[in-house]
Formats: C-alpha cells, sequence, structure tokens
C-alpha cells in the first residue's frame, strides 16, 4: 500500500530512515526543516503486508528522492513523479533510482557519482592544532576564499549570507587554515540533520597544495561530528580525491545518481 506520510507516520518514517543515516540525509533533513505538509514538499510511504514502512518517496519542489529497504512498487513511484508537472529531477542510490527510471520518460541528462561515508577516523592525526572553526563573521573571507578556488568555477556560488546564516543556525561548519592574514584551505558542511552531515567545500589555494592542508581541515571537521554521533558522507568524481578520504576513514557507500528530465 503507498500513500501520503503525515506527522503521525513520524515513527515509522524515522526508523527506516535510521537505517541508514548518511544515505538518507536529505530526506532526514528536510524532513526536520519542513516536515510533511508543505506546499513545495511532500513524501509518500509503502507498507508491506505486515504493516511496515519499507519505502519513502520525497518531493522537494523539483526534485524526488526514494529509499527502500525492501523491494518496493517502482512502477507507482514512477507514476507519481510523472503526475508532477513540476517534476525535473530524480536522486538517490544507484540500486534504488536504476529500478524507477525505466518507469519514467528519456531523461536529458545522467550523472554518476561516488558515495562515500565514515563512521570513524582511521589512523594517527596529529600536529593540526592550527585549524580554526569559522564562526559568522567568517562569512565574507570564507566566500571570497571558495571565489578565489578555480575547482569551484562550474559549482553554485554561495553569496556571504547564506554562509554567515549557515554558520549561525549551525546548519553548516567550516574549518580552515590561515598563512599570514588569508585562508589557504577549508573543509565544511551542508544539509547538517540530528543524524549526519555532508562535507562540502574542500579546497586549497594554489600555490599551497600540497602540504596536507586541506586534510587537517578535514580531520578536525571529522572529529568534531562524528564526536556528536553524526555520520559523515560525501560526493566525489574523482578517484584520486576518493583515495584521499579513504586514508582519512571514508568508505564508498555505492553511487549517488542524478537524472534530470527537460
Amino acid at each position: 500500500m503507498i500513500r501520503r506520510l503525515t506527522k503521525n507516520d513520524e515513527e515509522s518514517c524515522f526508523k527506516l530512515l535510521q537505517t541508514k543515516p548518511a544515505e538518507n540525509l536529505f530526506i532526514i533533513g528536510d524532513i526536520e526543516a519542513y516536515g510533511y505538509e508543505q506546499e513545495f514538499q511532500k513524501l509518500w510511504g509503502e507498507w508491506n503486508e505486515d504493516g511496515e514502512l519499507i519505502a519513502v518517496l520525497l518531493k522537494y519542489d523539483h526534485n524526488y528522492i526514494p529509499f527502500a529497504i525492501a523491494d518496493f512498487d517502482a512502477l507507482r513511484f514512477a507514476q507519481i513523479m510523472e503526475d508532477d508537472p513540476q517534476f525535473k529531477m530524480i536522486s538517490g542510490l544507484k540500486e534504488i533510482t536504476e529500478k524507477i527510471v525505466p518507469h519514467l520518460q528519456k531523461y536529458s541528462r545522467k550523472r554518476k557519482m561516488y558515495y562515500a561515508k565514515c563512521s570513524e577516523i582511521t589512523g594517527e592525526w596529529k600536529g593540526i592544532s592550527y585549524v580554526e572553526e569559522a564562526i559568522p563573521e567568517d562569512a565574507e573571507e570564507i566566500v571570497n576564499f571558495l571565489n578565489a578556488v578555480p575547482e569551484f568555477d562550474n559549482s553554485p556560488s554561495i553569496t556571504e549570507e547564506q554562509e554567515r546564516r549557515g554558520l549561525e543556525q549551525g546548519a553548516s561548519r567550516t574549518f580552515y587554515i590561515k598563512i599570514g592574514d588569508k585562508i589557504v584551505s577549508t573543509a565544511s558542511t551542508t544539509a547538517e540533520n540530528t543524524m549526519s552531515a555532508m562535507i562540502v567545500g574542500v579546497a586549497t589555494l594554489q600555490g599551497y597544495k600540497q602540504k596536507g592542508y586541506a586534510t587537517a581541515c578535514m580531520i578536525r571537521l571529522c572529529e568534531k561530528l562524528l564526536s556528536e554521533g553524526k555520520e559523515l558522507c560525501l560526493f566525489y568524481d574523482n578517484p584520486e580525491a576518493g583515495a584521499i578520504y579513504k586514508r582519512i576513514g571514508f568508505k564508498d557507500i555505492g553511487f549517488w545518481m542524478l537524472y534530470t528530465y527537460s
């Protein structure tokens, strides 16, 4: 049986999502932030014959994210999306999205990324006391740094106000290294919720690379979040970058897919 979820279903919903908090980072975060009754956000759930919730489907604006722990009605999930005139994207774990996509119209763009998570730091990392945690007053300097990193040229830009608000509200955190009066390396979080967080903004300025600065920022950030009982996750395209993350303790948990529909 598939139906819309409401606040009354929250216990069952979170029992399902908590089985994989890193994998369900976006669904958990959006429910905690916006609940079940917003016009731009809706959730559906599928129950098995024993009355157990086995799958959920989140709509956030034009994007849909499915999750399931057992065989689910992929055709019905696809029909829900196709019936929505706002539908433009489905994203999620490869093993789940690939069951739904054949029932949808032909996608215009497909992207596949490695998805990794960290539950504990591996190895011994010392001598990183020079890494600082950002406060809201650092927002302008952080944004200027990110805008100076060529690797982020094709990424959505963040404004000073957005960075400041994220730091004030605890939705994001940044650790950085300064040489003199200049930030040269950072690591940040986004989409933080009570169970997990996404690592983003790992970067070092040209001329300061190959010194372990980004790794040091990552270690401090991961230590902080893991001490709060949160799982960490990240996307990456480049296997060389993946090797660096794995030295810290990240492990691949699958692929994250993005299908765009025109």
